[in-house]
C-alpha cells in the first residue's frame, strides 16, 4: 500500500510518500481503507519531534489521528462491526496514523460515519469535534445562557467551538483574523473580534463565564485572562505547553485540555451532524502524496482552516 511516513524527526521534508507493508489487525482491531485522514497542527509537533515526551512513536511513522473509511478486515473479538461498515474516528496519538491506503484501529475507538456529508469530508470531524466537546461540556460545563470568549475561533476547533457553544445557548465572542472572520461568524458567532486590530481587554466588555483559549498567545496575554471572566469562571486552555492561569481569590478555574479519543462522544457529535444541527467545515481536499506540502505549507502559516488529506481512489 501506499503511504506517508518520516524515518526520523524534523521539518516538513523528512516525510516520504512511499511503499508500506499493508497491516494484519489483531484482536480488538479492525483494518480500515481509508478514505481520507486530516492534518492537525499535533501531527507537525510530533513530526518535529517536540511530542516525544508525552507522545512518544515508533519509527517510521505513519501520521493522521483522523480516520474517514470503510472496515475492510476484522480481527478476534470485534462485535458491532462488520466489513464494509463506514466508520470515523480518532486513533490512538502513538500508534500509526491513517496517512496511508489502510490502517489499524481499536474497533473501540470507532463511531459510524455521518450520511449527510461526504465519507472523506467526514474526516475532518473526530479529532477536533472532540476537543471543542470536551472543552466546552466535559471542563467547562457551558450552561444556557452563559457567556463565552472562544479565542483564536478561526481555526479547525474554534468553527466547531462556536457551532457547539451556540447550540447550548450561549452568547459567543469570538476572536479571529480577517481571512477567517466571514467563517466564524456563518458558525453563529454574536461578535467576532478582529484580533489583529483589537486587544482582548478592550474587545471583551463585559466579563464572561468561560474563555476557550486555542491560540498560542504571548504569555502575558494569557496570564491576564482571568480578569475577563466572572468570579466563579473557568478558561479552558488546548495550548498545553503554557499553562492554564487561575484566579483563586475569585474562584475562576483554569483546565489545561488534552483531547482523548471517546467513540461515544464522537457518536453524538455525528447525530448533530446527521440532523443539521452542526456542520462540517473543509477548506482544502489534497491527496495524499501531497501531505509532505501540506506540512510544509503548514509550517509557513499558510494553512486556514480544516484540511482533508484523500487517500488514493478515494
Amino acid at each position: 500500500m501506499k503511504a506517508v511516513r518520516f524515518n526520523e524527526y524534523g521539518d516538513p521534508d523528512v516525510l516520504r510518500y512511499e511503499d508500506a507493508e499493508q497491516p494484519v489487525p489483531g484482536a480488538g482491531e479492525v483494518r480500515i481503507r481509508v478514505a481520507a485522514t486530516s492534518f492537525n497542527p499535533v501531527d507537525a509537533s510530533i513530526r518535529g519531534g517536540g511530542m516525544r515526551g508525552p507522545i512518544p512513536v515508533t519509527l517510521p511513522h505513519t501520521p493522521g489521528l483522523d480516520v474517514a473509511g470503510t472496515i475492510d478486515a476484522l480481527g478476534e473479538d470485534v462485535d458491532g462491526f462488520e466489513v464494509g461498515d463506514e466508520v470515523i474516528g480518532f486513533l490512538p496519538m502513538t500508534g500509526d496514523g491513517a496517512a496511508a491506503e489502510y490502517v489499524l484501529a481499536p474497533a473501540e475507538v470507532l463511531t459510524p460515519a455521518p450520511k449527510n456529508v461526504p465519507l472523506a469530508d467526514a474526516a475532518a470531524l473526530p479529532l477536533v469535534g472532540l476537543t471543542a466537546w470536551q472543552a466546552l461540556y466535559d471542563q467547562a460545563k457551558l450552561a444556557d445562557g452563559q457567556r463565552v470568549l472562544v479565542n483564536g475561533a478561526g481555526g479547525a476547533v474554534g468553527g466547531y467551538a462556536v457551532q457547539l457553544a451556540k447550540r447550548a445557548g450561549a452568547h459567543v465572542i469570538a476572536t479571529a483574523g480577517p481571512r477567517s472572520a466571514e467563517r466564524v461568524r456563518a458558525a453563529g458567532a454574536d461578535e467576532v473580534v478582529d484580533h489583529t486590530a483589537t486587544a482582548l481587554s478592550s474587545a471583551v466588555t463585559e466579563p464572561v463565564d468561560v474563555v476557550l483559549n486555542l491560540a498560542p498567545v504571548d504569555p502575558d496575554q494569557l496570564a491576564a485572562m482571568p480578569a475577563l471572566v466572572r468570579p466563579g469562571g473557568v478558561i479552558v486552555n488546548t495550548t498545553v505547553w503554557m499553562p492554564a492561569p487561575t484566579d483563586e481569590e475569585r474562584g475562576v478555574r483554569g483546565v489545561n485540555l488534552f483531547v482523548r479519543s471517546d467513540a461515544g462522544q464522537l457518536s453524538r457529535l455525528v447525530d448533530l451532524v446527521d440532523s443539521g444541527e452542526l456542520r462540517v467545515d473543509v477548506a482544502e481536499r489534497v491527496p495524499l502524496a501531497e501531505l509532505p506540502a501540506l506540512h510544509a505549507r503548514a509550517a509557513a502559516g499558510e494553512v486556514s482552516g480544516k484540511v482533508v488529506v484523500l487517500s488514493p481512489g478515494a
